[in-house]
């Protein structure tokens, strides 16, 4: 019986313990410990926390492990890298990993080969004159964690009196001792889910994004397919295409993060794993096959096929819209009901939590308490349908 090792085991990773335990796969999970979900289904856990490598190398060399793999977290990203060189299992190797989950080395990759991106600055924290490094950038400008996940540790800053602010933001959300400062990018900001394998890219899909307007754009929600001029989606193509091969990504799923600006695409980000907030189901319902099932396939050392053009423009798959669910407020959930009445394009209602669990007012992503996704004929069928079934939703938080 084939292994495979899952890292994490809170709502991204859940479905890939289903697939691979619906695949006949013995599925061993490692997370710290927690109330998360993946515990119970798993065939066997282990509480150590995913950024141990040592730990989790040591575990995967116990179990004699035939793949890794996370979903919808750059925490453990590394540690996959790094696990999948010393034992020789497909997927993204150490060095791709440490470009994929370091925004400073990554923004550093961009400049050097060419991608385009964000004007930035690299800054420590102890630097009493960290001003003047930044002073040539252009106002407003983004502070960045460069190991955080979740759009935490993220802050737009408009003038100087905030950046003091900004950085104890930044402090509290970074194991590093130095952070990004870029230029921020006026646009419209879109993503793109891609998979790369045995250095061919084997789809790129381009999707819409639903941002929360907190400290920073935050994603809580997703729509495919995004309209573009054929112009556009083949200047994000080239952009990632080119950050792909500057970051050496392969053997991976990604989730790429852009901006629209001026009729060019930049690069704000792009992480070596299927992305969070319902994207892994987006590319699933879109072109018609578990996505999930693909993840996992590949990372046991199956060669998977995707029959998909990725040199086409068109956008024929089906559309679809997602949404998470989110508190207004710190408290206790009290009540949850879904008042949808049967509908197959309501592809999923989920509740993350259960009656009596304490919550988070929303401001990043893991504050999610649920998510809702649609499909339809058309877009515009999708997203009114989405619109419906929150409407008919009911969450008392008190």
């Amino acid at each position: 019986m084939k292994k495979i090792l899952i890292l994490g085991a809170g709502i991204y990773q859940v479905p890939l313990i289903k697939v691979a335990k619906k695949l006949g796969i013995y599925t061993i999970v490692a997370s710290i410990p927690g109330n998360y979900p993946g515990f119970e289904l798993a065939d066997k856990v282990y509480y150590e926390n995913t950024t141990d490598y040592r730990k989790i190398l040591s575990i995967a060399r116990r179990e004699k492990i035939d793949g890794i793999v996370t979903a919808g977290t750059d925490v453990a990203v590394i540690t996959i890298g790094k696990v999948c060189d010393a034992l020789g299992l497909k997927g993204l190797s150490a060095e791709a990993a440490e470009l994929a989950t370091d925004k400073l080395l990554m923004k550093q990759c961009y400049e050097k080969y060419g991608v385009r991106s964000a004007k930035f600055r690299r800054v420590t924290f102890d630097d009493p004159n960290y001003a003047n490094i930044i002073s040539d950038l252009r106002l407003p400008v983004m502070f960045k964690s460069v190991d955080s996940s979740g759009s935490r540790g993220i802050i737009k800053v408009n003038s100087e009196d905030e950046f003091e602010s900004a950085r104890n933001y930044v402090l509290e959300n970074t194991r590093s001792d130095y952070f990004v400062v870029e230029e921020y990018i006026e646009g419209e900001e879109f993503g793109a889910q891609a998979f790369v394998q045995d250095g061919k890219l084997e789809f790129i899909l381009p999707h819409g994004d639903y941002v929360f307007k907190g400290d920073t754009g935050v994603p809580v929600g997703h729509f495919a397919p995004y309209n573009l001029d054929p112009s556009i989606l083949e200047d994000a193509r080239e952009q990632l295409i080119a950050a792909v091969r500057a970051m050496q990504l392969d053997n991976c799923a990604i989730n790429a993060d852009f901006i629209l600006s001026e009729g060019e695409t930049y690069v704000l980000e792009i992480g070596g794993r299927s992305g969070a907030t319902c994207l892994a189901e987006l590319v699933s319902i879109y072109y018609g096959f578990d996505y999930y099932e693909k993840i996992v396939r590949m990372a046991i050392g199956e060669k998977v096929e995707f029959d998909i053009d990725v040199n086409s423009t068109k956008q024929d798959g089906v559309p679809n819209a997602s949404m998470l669910l989110m508190s207004d407020k710190d408290g206790v959930i009290k009540s949850q009901e879904d008042n949808n009445a049967p509908n197959p394009d309501i592809y999923e209602v989920q509740f993350d939590y259960e009656p009596g669990d304490e919550v988070h007012k929303f401001k990043v992503g893991p504050h999610r308490i649920g998510h809702v996704i649609t499909k339809g004929k058309s877009l515009d069928d999708a997203v009114d349908l989405l619109h419906e079934a929150l409407d008919n939703i009911s969450i008392v938080v008190e």
